[in-house]
C-alpha cells in the first residue's frame, strides 16, 4: 500500500531542488565571468584627452608577421573634456602565453593625424592604465 505524500516530503524536495539549482549556478557563474581585459587611458601630467579617436589594441612585438602582431582592437570617441577614458579589449585565446603582449593606444584626429601614443606591459589580473604621450613632428 502506498503512503500519500504529506506536506513535509513536499517541502523539502522543494528546498533540495532550490539548494542544488543555486549551487549550479553558482559554478556556472564563475566559469562564466568576463576575460575582458578593462582599464584607463589617461594623458601626460593628467591633462584632457584631445577630441579625436583613440583605437586601443593588443600587439605582440615578438611576432614578425605585422598582419597578425595586432590581434584585437577597439576605438573609442574621446570628446574632448575627460580626463580618462575607460575601455575594454576581449582578449584572443592564445594571448595569455605570450610575456610580450602590450597594449597599444593611439590617439588621431578626426583627419588622420597622430596625436598622442602610449602603451604598456600586458600582465593578467592586474589594472591597466595607459598613459598618452604627445606626438613630436
Amino acid at each position: 500500500m502506498k503512503r500519500p505524500t504529506d506536506r513535509r516530503t513536499v517541502l523539502m524536495t522543494v528546498g533540495v531542488a532550490a539548494v542544488a539549482a543555486v549551487a549550479g549556478s553558482g559554478a556556472g557563474s564563475v566559469a562564466a565571468q568576463s576575460t575582458d581585459i578593462r582599464g584607463a587611458v589617461t594623458f601626460e601630467n593628467g591633462a584632457v584627452i584631445p577630441e579625436g579617436h583613440l583605437d586601443i589594441y593588443l600587439e605582440d612585438p615578438a611576432v614578425q608577421d605585422s598582419a597578425r602582431r595586432r590581434t584585437t582592437e577597439t576605438r573609442v570617441q574621446s570628446d574632448g573634456g575627460s580626463k580618462m577614458i575607460a575601455f575594454s579589449l576581449t582578449p584572443p585565446a592564445s594571448s595569455s602565453a605570450s610575456p610580450t603582449l602590450r597594449i597599444v593606444a593611439r590617439l588621431e584626429r578626426a583627419d588622420g593625424w597622430l596625436v598622442a601614443r602610449g602603451s604598456t606591459q600586458f600582465k593578467a589580473g592586474e589594472p591597466v592604465n595607459v598613459t598618452l604621450n604627445t606626438v613630436m613632428y
